[in-house]
């Protein structure tokens, strides 16, 4: 007995449908284990030093952005506003540090007038924030 051999050329289409899906499985794969890091607050370069240590004392960080803005707990304040916050914190805890985040590129009287604001306010201990320097 013979079998006909009914065979039909058709010409190739290629079907996306199933590709797209592939693709958006691994794009919402890896968008959800990939890991966003953000920082919040202020971006601010800090210069780099050789010999920077860490504090131990209770903490009241002033940061200054380049364009001389400056913020207290993530919030623009005016000097009015941070002389009375010093003062108040100066009173709560005297042993307290002030540390003093400045930009690398913020004008280097902005940073005394803040100094001096400190210590009119009663703040016994000032410090500047610095990063490591990185080897190269």
């Amino acid at each position: 007995m013979r079998f006909k051999r009914h065979l039909k050329i058709t010409s190739g289409k290629l079907d996306f449908a199933p590709l797209i899906d592939v693709v958006f499985l691994l794009m919402i794969y890896f968008m959800l284990t990939s890991s966003f890091i953000m920082q919040p607050g202020i971006k601010i370069k800090l210069p780099a030093a050789l010999t920077t240590e860490s504090m131990e004392k209770k903490e009241i960080i002033i940061s200054i952005a380049a364009d001389g803005s400056i913020f207290y707990r993530e919030k623009n304040v005016t000097l009015k506003a941070l002389k009375k916050i010093l003062e108040t914190e100066s009173k709560k805890s005297p042993e307290a540090i002030l540390i003093i985040k400045g930009d690398y590129d913020v004008a280097h009287g902005k940073v005394v007038e803040i100094m001096d604001l400190a210590k009119v306010a009663g703040v016994s201990s000032l410090a500047i924030a610095t990063q490591p320097v990185e080897e190269r």
